[in-house]
């Protein structure tokens, strides 16, 4: 099935299930930023399923950027699931295609899924990729790449690097952006899980801004 077919056919099965008060208020959680179909994410995900086995891995780029161009907000979220499931089979230079996903129609939501599980696998595959990308989406003016370069290692636990987190984080550490902000708590906060004190000398050593230092020390210094 080619690419405009399948988009049509999961148009068609995502109207067939719209719900207009579900849209409405996806829409408004969102800031009115996408539009939806009005889909809650279970039944996305089982409509989306029963496609996932047509999608080949040498059209997948394609049919990626496609979606991702598409007005409603669930076609972004197919796309980025559809990678995940094939993360074994990401090449060196899908970076490329990461990094506009990440440039374009950005917020949270998709920002969110694609630094953890997108690249926080694509890194692990190519470790040598890590340096040139994030020095580079740090020192850029965008602050969905630099919140991007932050969260990456969100999950990693004991294999996060803590040379190269400290060198994201403070040259970012000056901003007055919240989604940067915020994303420092909140990998500083999550590899407390692991490490509490490396992160609890971190902060103090560190000048961070408040919403970043009491992100990262919301269940560090209860214990303190």
């Amino acid at each position: 099935m080619k690419s405009n077919e399948l988009i049509k056919s999961l148009e068609k099965e995502f109207n067939k299930y719209s719900i207009p008060a579900i849209a409405k208020s996806q829409k408004a959680y969102m800031r009115n930023k996408f539009d939806f179909f009005g889909l809650t994410a279970s039944k996305r995900r089982e409509i989306q399923k029963t496609y996932f086995n047509y999608f080949q891995i040498n059209d997948l780029k394609e049919f990626v950027t496609l979606l991702w161009n598409l007005n409603q907000r669930d076609y972004q979220y197919i796309a980025q699931e559809l990678l995940y499931v094939n993360y074994k089979e990401f090449k060196v230079k899908d970076v490329k295609l990461f990094e506009y996903m990440i440039i374009n129609k950005p917020w949270w939501d998709t920002i969110d899924f694609l630094s953890p599980k997108i690249l926080g696998k694509y890194f692990k595959l190519f470790p040598d990729e890590i340096e040139k990308n994030t020095q580079k989406w740090i020192s850029s003016n965008n602050i969905w790449l630099q919140r991007s370069a932050i969260l990456f290692q969100l999950k990693y636990k004991e294999t996060l690097n803590t040379d190269l987190l400290t060198r994201i984080i403070l040259p970012l550490s000056n901003t007055n952006e919240f989604f940067v902000n915020k994303a420092i708590g909140w990998v500083l906060r999550e590899y407390g899980k692991t490490n509490k004190d490396w992160v609890f000398y971190f902060v103090k050593k560190n000048k961070l801004s408040n919403l970043s230092s009491r992100e990262a020390l919301k269940h560090i210094d209860k214990e303190k």
